[in-house]
């Protein structure tokens, strides 16, 4: 079960306990067994400041706070403190990953079919889509639903998501498309062939869990051999 220690203090030299945390994780390298470390300032007290540290379970946490950086670093942090801090040990009994469900919703949205979805509950009114398929960045909502359109016209496809990885506002989506070409795209009739491609996007999200800026890889070279619009010039 996933832990989270949650510490608390209060401060009048926040530079100088930001700088020792730069030390602990720096210090710790390849031996933390801490997966996540969040420090927030409270907005009405400065002076307050809460940590919290995630970890894959309690007994990886005891293991972590037995490394002599640890120590150092925890007696260094008290000398900063005005007063001593206090520790909250919490099981994590629920865990809402909402940016990689807001990611996966996207995915699942642009092969529904029929019609497309409107997705302005999935994408910002001002989205910005880079995509190597166009010559220039595809901005706004109303063009990236053309975009897809663009797609869903030439295939009938399903995507399978491998892999979201969180950082911050960003997340990252290791995909696979399979499809099968049964429209015109980018001038290239329609051929009936299965093909496949697999391929990146890294989201940019608003504050509000909004997608506000793509940027796609994939293989769009593989995907014109396989449609055969390369055959000629193979020849």
């Amino acid at each position: 079960m996933t832990f989270v220690q949650l510490i608390e203090c209060r401060t009048s030299r926040p530079d100088e306990m930001n700088r020792l945390m730069d030390d602990w994780v720096a210090q710790t390298k390849g031996k933390r067994t801490a997966t996540h470390a969040l420090v927030g300032k409270d907005r009405s007290d400065a002076s307050h400041i809460v940590e919290m540290v995630e970890f894959p379970s309690y007994e990886e946490a005891m293991r972590n706070s037995k490394l002599p950086e640890t120590d150092r670093i925890f007696q260094e942090m008290a000398a900063l403190c005005d007063e001593s801090p206090t520790f909250t040990d919490l099981d994590v009994v629920r865990d809402e990953r909402l940016a990689e469900d807001t990611v996966r919703r996207f995915y699942t949205a642009l092969q529904t079919s029929g019609e497309l979805p409107p997705l302005n509950d999935l994408l910002d009114e001002d989205i910005h889509s880079h995509d190597p398929v166009n010559p220039q960045d595809t901005i706004g909502l109303d063009n990236a639903r053309s975009e897809y359109r663009m797609w869903r016209g030439g295939f009938d496809f399903t995507f399978t998501v491998e892999d979201v990885l969180i950082q911050g506002d960003r997340a990252c989506a290791r995909w696979t498309w399979n499809a099968t070409h049964n429209g015109d795209f980018l001038g290239i009739p329609p051929t009936g062939r299965r093909v496949t491609m697999t391929g990146m996007t890294l989201f940019r999200l608003t504050d509000d869990g909004k997608i506000a800026e793509t940027w796609w890889q994939h293989d769009q070279l593989g995907l014109m051999q396989q449609l055969g619009a390369l055959d000629e010039l193979e020849q």
